[in-house]
């Protein structure tokens, strides 16, 4: 085991100082706003001085987020870009948080023709790749990605690897992993309630009492999902997908696999959300509604949600809401790291794409054209948005594209940064990684395939189940039994039996 902890500390001072490499090279952009360097890959240079030999070609990118009310004027100045770049359009296509599940399911069962898709480990990347909805991306990398390659963390294709083979390209982002709240601040000094003494999720019982009490028609706590159960917060690594049961301990000196059920960490968060709930502080609707927390923002009715850290989240939630300046945030754990963070957002090429080559082109051009990522992210200068250097201020029309999932979508380090966030905060995405406890199983992602009848049957069972226990909305003495019940007649042990197999072998190979 020292020597698992020792390979695991190696790996994560590797993917710190490869971070902040690749966080240098990041920084260059084509349209004169900040230090003057090429974007484009060879690839993508190779593709625009091709560009009469390419046919036009119609590209469907599918990621996750509210459809915006400019959506069209944003493709439209898109696809001038695009079709310089590639001779390419571009079809916006997003799906509410809310219907995600659903949609992207449907769509892959019926071999919907679409060539980008948004995919992670905390929805079915280990599980849609073993139904074969993703292309091996080894060889369109390597013909059309060298942008990507050249300016993206090793760590983060090496990581997200299943069976040795890339089927997703991750966002250039943070590394470390953390969980807390995002609360609306001037609500909090509003009621005098002192935010400074929550500590853990148990001291924000004082904080929605108050607010309950003080703000009748508030939600002191928001979700459409889990919240104090999610596995930024209770620290367990399902080693590469959260969708297919079996975790081990982040924090554990062992790499055990049980069911989530198994730890108690896991059981506290259960408990503390369903005491939540029945006070009345949880939205009573969480199990069930479609309406994203930003959206939920919007109506000024929500005190708190729970969210996955980094530096300057609040603020990136307030830009996204038109609640600029009155958001803060709170750290409820410690910092982690573990294959879940090299998978937390990526791009595919879905493997019914008319032209998987076009679609990698898109991608690189994600990672390396500053002007198109942040045309895609934030909408048009001087419409959405005015422009000073590399610092944005918002307008009258910044409402009207506003997707606030700029997380999703190539390298965040090419993004603009808003007037109301720290004009270093890039900076401090480097400073987060710093002295993050890595996952024993760091760098291991969990092939589904030998199970793949198991986890589809056990997708129906959380399908039924997990959702509603995890944001306290049913009777845990009375559901919880029923739901690992259900579980075991899926194959849950097989499941686990399997994941623990192949990372036996994988921490074995380290050694």
């Amino acid at each position: 085991m020292k020597h698992n902890k020792s390979k695991a500390a190696l790996l994560l001072t590797v993917l710190i100082v490869s971070s902040l490499a690749a966080t240098a090279c990041g920084n260059s952009n084509d349209s004169g706003t900040a230090e003057p360097a090429s974007t484009a890959s060879p690839a993508t240079d190779n593709a625009s001085s091709d560009t009469p030999k390419l046919e036009p070609y119609k590209l469907k990118l599918v990621y996750e987020g509210a459809p915006q009310a400019d959506e069209a004027i944003v493709e439209e100045a898109l696809n001038k870009l695009l079709t310089e770049k590639i001779n390419a359009t571009i079809d916006l296509a997003p799906i509410d948080w809310g219907a995600w599940d659903d949609k992207i399911n449907l769509m892959i069962a019926s071999r919907e023709p679409v060539d980008v898709l948004f995919t992670a480990s905390w929805n079915g990347y280990a599980k849609n790749v073993a139904k074969g909805a993703y292309l091996d991306l080894g060889p369109l990398l390597d013909e059309y990605g060298q942008g990507i390659k050249d300016s993206l963390d090793p760590a983060f294709l090496n990581g997200s690897k299943i069976n040795g083979k890339n089927y997703g390209v991750p966002t250039n982002k943070e590394l470390a992993s953390s969980g807390g709240i995002v609360y609306r601040k001037d609500i909090a000094d509003e009621l005098g309630i002192d935010m400074s003494q929550v500590k853990k999720i148990e001291d924000l019982e004082a904080v929605y009492k108050i607010v309950k009490e003080k703000k009748p028609n508030m939600y002191p706590l928001y979700t459409t999902g889990g919240t104090f159960a999610a596995h930024s917060f209770v620290e367990l690594d399902f080693l590469g997908d959260t969708t297919i049961p079996g975790a081990i301990d982040k924090n554990g000196a062992d790499a055990v696999v049980k069911p989530a059920e198994d730890f108690p960490q896991y059981l506290n968060a259960l408990k503390v959300t369903r005491d939540y709930f029945l006070k009345g502080y949880v939205n009573k609707d969480a199990a069930t509604s479609q309406t994203s927390s930003l959206d939920a923002y919007k109506t000024g009715n929500v005190f708190s949600t729970v969210e996955p850290l980094k530096p300057g989240k609040a603020e990136e939630i307030a830009s996204a809401t038109a609640l600029d300046g009155k958001l803060a945030q709170i750290t409820l754990t410690g910092k982690t790291v573990a294959t879940s963070e090299t998978t937390g957002a990526m791009l595919a090429v879905s493997s019914t794409s008319k032209n998987p080559e076009r679609a990698m082109m898109l991608i690189n051009l994600l990672h390396t054209d500053q002007e198109i990522v942040n045309l895609l992210n934030f909408g048009i200068e001087g419409t959405h948005f005015t422009l000073a250097g590399n610092v944005m201020t918002q307008t009258d029309k910044s409402g009207q594209y506003a997707p606030g999932v700029a997380w999703e979508l190539g390298n965040q380090f090419l993004n603009y940064v808003w007037n109301t966030e720290a004009p270093d905060k890039w900076e401090q995405f480097k400073k987060f990684n710093e002295g993050a406890k890595s996952s024993p199983a760091l760098g291991f992602t969990f092939d589904s395939e030998p199970v793949k009848s198991e986890v589809g049957a056990l997708a129906n069972v959380l399908r039924e189940y997990q959702k509603a226990l995890e944001t306290g909305s049913v009777d845990l003495d009375e559901m919880l039994p029923k739901y690992i019940a259900a579980q075991k007649s899926a194959g849950l042990d097989k499941v686990i039996a399997e994941k623990q197999r192949q990372l036996d072998e994988f921490l074995a190979s380290k050694k």
